[in-house]
């Protein structure tokens, strides 16, 4: 499957809300009710499509009626279903220090000298900020690095790699002093 055919997970349906077929949907986006701008939504449940007619957001979730969804029987039955878009559906990065995760996710990691460390394999964010996971393929061990411009000084996508400068002199693999 190429970059452009990737399915991007945008959100998940919750719970049913009230009785008239209405839906919570935690969204993963940045602007959450953004998720009702991308048209029709692929899912994970087989030839089921979704399309937001209407989304409000209301304590840290999106409320949305759902085409063809009329009833709370109907709003259940679609609890924990994922929603993506395809990865050319999203606009280009504005700036060129922005980059979506899932363009940064399958990178090779290297240090400036070219030592490969291994493969971003996720960029999480717990609040502070993202985080680069990078996986080392000997170890099979996972090393997280904040992804700032001082420890990520350079991300070449299109040459699948990204330059990692480990701070506080620290190599992966080492143990940090007592």
């Amino acid at each position: 499957m190429s970059k452009s055919d990737e399915k991007i997970l945008v959100g998940r349906i919750g719970a049913a809300h009230g009785i008239a077929g209405e839906v919570r949907i935690t969204a993963f986006t940045a602007e959450p009710l953004a998720i009702g701008s991308y048209g029709p939504l692929l899912t994970d449940r087989p030839d089921i499509t979704i399309a937001i007619e209407k989304a409000r957001q209301s304590k840290g979730v999106v409320i949305a009626r759902l085409k063809g969804v009329a009833d709370r029987n109907a709003a259940e039955a679609l609890n924990g279903t994922a929603l993506y878009i395809t990865r050319e559906t999203l606009p280009p990065p504005e700036d060129e220090d922005d980059f979506y995760h899932s363009d940064l996710i399958g990178l090779e990691a290297r240090l400036d000298d070219g030592h490969v460390l291994g493969e971003v394999v996720a960029v999480p964010n717990y609040g502070a900020g993202d985080i680069l996971e990078v996986k080392d393929p000997r170890s099979g061990d996972t090393y997280l690095y904040p992804f700032t411009r001082a420890v990520v000084p350079e991300v070449r996508i299109a040459e699948g790699y990204l330059v990692i400068a480990p701070p506080l002199d620290v190599e992966p693999g080492e143990e940090e002093p007592n």
